[in-house]
């Protein structure tokens, strides 16, 4: 029998998740409608558009908000589905590479549009 934890147990992780899906489902709206009032779109438009700070800073935020968002989801599925700690270590760590190898990309990408 596994211990218990408390009544916070998964509380933390609870509001973390909620807090980024609120976050994203702010932000991506607004993104949708800045490309909506912009438009039409062709590649030097986008370019000055995504070249703007307050843009790059939200795109890299929303990045950011995905990237944790997806983070707490998975490892709440590898503690509850994953038995073998040695996989499970393995898988989060996995997990960690590639979103953190994501995010540093869309960092490199946004500050190399200027």
């Amino acid at each position: 029998m596994k211990p218990v934890l408390g009544a916070r147990g998964g509380t933390g992780s609870w509001l973390l998740q909620r807090g980024t899906a609120l976050g994203m489902a702010l932000a991506v709206p607004l993104f949708i409608g800045a490309l909506v009032l912009h438009a039409p779109f062709d590649f030097t438009s986008w370019r000055a558009f995504v070249s703007l700070v307050p843009v790059r800073l939200a795109l890299l935020l929303t990045g950011m908000a995905l990237a944790l968002h997806a983070w707490v989801g998975m490892r709440d599925i590898f503690m509850d589905y994953v038995h073998p700690v040695m996989l499970r270590l393995l898988l989060k760590g996995l997990v960690i590479l590639v979103l953190l190898a994501s995010v540093l990309w869309l960092a490199t990408i946004m500050w190399g549009v200027a």
